[in-house]
């Protein structure tokens, strides 16, 4: 069983919660984890790079020269490919499609797992509540910085702060504060977790993990 201590938003500890294994206590394989994170970041890829084919540039609808008897090559346009100003083969096209599909059951437990080795890894925070006074990115600033000097895990640089709900309060505070990433508990991603050092949620949080992710 996955005890964790509870901190409210001085640093202090008040109480302890239990995890269920079912969520916080999953391992997969690498290969899971590499190609899931690979299909959400491909996922995200636009194409901007475009370029025109002989049927876009623009002119050329005229045979350059009578097709037999002046000693050259046949041509039929001048925005074929080997014309200089003409079309470009196999150039990129702003149409292709980089998505990639992977299943639900694939994504949740490579998420359970990268979320269960913040556990293990001593990433992971739990607080009792994270209630603003007032929506003012210096009152969040506070709450991190004491939490940094007080609880002993791995803060590093980049905090992904996963809450049930999130209020104007919260998200107006929050939102200037560099490398804090606040999410919902409903929508995290393998890729979110993975690209932050610490992982940091309420009591709430988790037990809206353990209602959604424990079945």
């Amino acid at each position: 069983m996955i005890k964790l201590p509870i901190y409210n938003q001085e640093g202090n500890t008040v109480g302890e919660v239990e995890l269920d294994s079912k969520v916080f206590d999953v391992t997969a394989s690498g290969a899971l984890i590499h190609q899931v994170v690979t299909a959400i970041l491909a996922n995200k890829r636009h194409s901007i790079a475009h370029t025109k084919t002989r049927g876009d540039v623009r002119g050329g609808g005229r045979k350059p020269w009578k097709q037999k008897g002046t000693g050259r090559a046949r041509h039929g346009s001048t925005r074929s490919p080997i014309w200089r100003g003409g079309g470009i083969t196999f150039g990129p096209r702003s149409e292709r499609n980089w998505s990639q599909k992977i299943n639900k059951i694939m994504k949740r437990k490579a998420l359970l797992a990268v979320i269960s080795e913040k556990v293990r890894e001593n990433q992971f925070v739990v607080l009792e509540d994270l209630a603003l006074t007032a929506p003012k990115t210096k009152e969040m600033a506070g709450v991190l910085k004491l939490l940094k000097e007080k609880v002993n895990v791995n803060f590093g640089k980049k905090v992904l702060l996963a809450v049930p709900s999130i209020p104007a309060n919260l998200m107006r505070a929050a939102k200037n504060i560099p490398k804090l990433w606040l999410t919902h508990t409903g929508s995290l991603s393998v890729y979110e977790v993975m690209n932050n050092n610490l992982m940091a949620t309420t009591v709430q949080g988790i037990k809206k993990m353990e209602e959604l992710f424990g079945k």
